[in-house]
């Protein structure tokens, strides 16, 4: 595991690695490595949006919603790097929600062009 990522407050782990309940956590880990070795924000940036959206939800959850607040963070940095607007994060969002609602229990879920022309 990287030095970045070992200094991550609250990671679940297992045998020195994260552990991930859904594919979409281990997605959204593998995107904030990836945007961060691109330069869109720092590690200490990082770091300082996930700490800031784990305080707002202490008290108010469990640790299985620990990637939602991990996702969370990653959105409002994307948003402020300018790497997307708001509105186009939601428009994703929505599309998400659309093609999840229509994919049988159990089935990947796939997005489809006709979902982000919703």
């Amino acid at each position: 595991m990287s030095a970045t990522a070992d200094a991550l407050p609250g990671l679940p782990r297992a045998d020195g690695g994260p552990v991930f309940r859904e594919p979409w956590e281990a997605h959204a880990f593998a995107l904030v490595l990836a945007l961060h070795e691109r330069g869109l924000y720092t590690w200490p940036e990082w770091a300082a949006a996930l700490g800031r959206e784990l305080a707002a939800a202490a008290g108010h959850g469990d640790a299985d919603e620990y990637y939602r607040h991990w996702l969370a963070a990653l959105e409002k940095l994307v948003a402020a790097a300018g790497a997307c607007t708001g509105v186009e994060l939601d428009r994703c969002r929505q599309a998400w929600g659309r093609a999840a609602e229509r994919t049988p229990h159990g089935e990947p879920i796939e997005l489809l062009t006709v979902d982000l022309e919703s």
